[in-house]
């Protein structure tokens, strides 16, 4: 059944007549509006998407691993289960409520297990920060050793930098830089 063609008052055209002389995209952009009902898990007057859940609460409720398993692929490249075993508990302390993923070698794209261990986010600050570096890498070969677990992919020194590892290659704190000689810039 097809609805008799006149032209629409709000966009001019001729298309088949919805309601209000309104085409049906014009219509459905600024005539109708969606019934406002309660929520059924957060109570307030919205717009429901299904289940009688609005949008938030629906995302929430029956999207959040679907959503997290994604992220988790899409950010790090690895399976969501594998990122829960590995951030499982601060390998340091144990901490297990909130915990980071660290690379063992810098290097994001490394997506090996062996080289991604738990961090709790005190350990993690800690050990990308210059003055508690050493204490706390310290802590995790003691952790990594008890555990029996590799310690870590070390960084090649005698070997060309590639443009990956350039950004991710830090001096060891007992190192210092030679600075007798200016660095010219421009040249």
């Amino acid at each position: 059944m097809t609805r008799p063609l006149r032209i629409c008052k709000v966009c001019r055209r001729e298309k088949e007549h919805h309601a209000k002389g309104m085409c049906f995209y014009c219509y459905r952009k600024f005539a109708w509006t969606p019934k406002k009902r309660i929520c059924k898990r957060c109570g307030r007057l919205k717009i429901i998407k299904a289940r009688e859940h609005c949008t938030g609460c629906y995302s929430t409720t029956f999207q959040l691993e679907y959503n997290k398993a994604w992220n988790h692929m899409k950010n790090y490249g690895i399976e969501y289960e594998t990122y829960k075993k590995i951030t499982a508990r601060c390998i340091v302390c144990g901490f297990n409520k909130y915990v980071h993923l660290h690379h063992l070698d810098h290097n994001r794209h490394n997506n090996d297990e062996k080289n991604m261990i738990g961090l709790c986010p005190n350990h993690h600050q800690m050990l990308h920060t210059l003055k508690y570096r050493e204490e706390v890498l310290l802590q995790i070969r003691k952790a990594l050793r008890e555990k029996e677990l590799p310690l870590g992919i070390p960084v090649p020194t005698n070997k060309p930098l590639t443009e990956l590892n350039k950004i991710h290659i830090e001096l060891p704190i007992n190192q210092k830089l030679n600075m007798a000689e200016p660095v010219k810039l421009g040249e």
